[in-house]
């Protein structure tokens, strides 16, 4: 990031911070929210997703470390549930996803980047749709489950953008007091992975810009926790309605404006 202006810094600090927020309140889309807005202002892919990866890899470990040391805290109490990681289903997800991820960070396949984010978006905004009617989706044949979760592997081994499709199978299939933390799992699993990619291609991981990003999407963080934490205590069909309409979000501002 050289030679920009003092107002598109200011408006980078700012949509970092709201990736912080919706990262943290909901457990995805703070890098396919926050991209398409970071590309309007500086037009380098190549400079943002390090820092985005950086942020999922700190706050990603941190939360889902908390979420431990919380239940454990409680000791069982009025919680029904032992982990706050559901661990089967993200063993059995990672086998699908893990040979589409490899495929997609060393880039054996062409699709156009236009195609690939229209057909993943419009698949994500027919999962919304459902949630926002409080009807999720759920599919009777286990093998469709597998076909987004493999293209939301490959996906994100291509760009970081794979959150919406991979969390809108995980939330059929996980309980939603599990499902922020486990996906933070998966997502420090899938980072690490195109952080390697990274540094093995030389690409510059842009440490600098973290010593002013970090704070701005940690004060987004605070903010997410707060929401989470409301969204916990309301009922099913609210959670659901708003997971729904962020993914309607997202999809949306990836199709007109596709991160490059």
């Amino acid at each position: 990031m050289t030679d920009l202006l003092w107002y598109q810094y200011l408006l980078i600090g700012l949509i970092f911070a709201w990736s912080g927020f919706v990262r943290t309140s909901l457990g995805f889309g703070g890098a396919v929210l926050a991209l398409p807005f970071l590309l309007l202002v500086a037009n380098e892919p190549l400079v943002f997703l390090p820092i985005i990866a950086i942020h999922l890899l700190i706050f990603s470990s941190w939360i889902a470390w908390n979420g431990h040391r919380q239940l454990q805290r409680e000791g069982g109490g009025s919680s029904q549930i032992e982990s706050n990681i559901d661990w089967g289903y993200l063993f059995k997800a990672l086998k699908i996803m893990i040979i589409p991820k490899l495929i997609g960070v060393v880039g054996l396949l062409t699709l156009p980047a236009t195609v690939m984010t229209s057909i993943i978006f419009g698949i994500v905004i027919i999962y919304a749709i459902s949630y926002v009617l409080n009807k999720p989706f759920r599919s009777k044949n286990k093998y469709i489950d597998y076909v987004l979760l493999a293209l939301g592997g490959y996906v994100s081994g291509t760009s970081l953008i794979g959150a919406p499709l991979i969390v809108a199978v995980f939330a059929a299939h996980v309980a939603k007091e599990q499902l922020r933390d486990t996906m933070f799992v998966l997502w420090f699993i899938l980072v690490v992975i195109k952080m390697v990619s990274f540094v093995i291609a030389g690409v510059d991981l842009q440490l600098i810009h973290q010593l002013w990003l970090l704070p701005c999407a940690f004060i987004g963080h605070l903010l997410g926790e707060k929401a989470h934490r409301y969204m916990l205590k309301a009922d099913t069909g609210l959670f659901f309605r708003a997971l729904g309409v962020v993914l309607i979000l997202v999809s949306v501002v990836g199709l007109i404006h596709p991160p490059g």
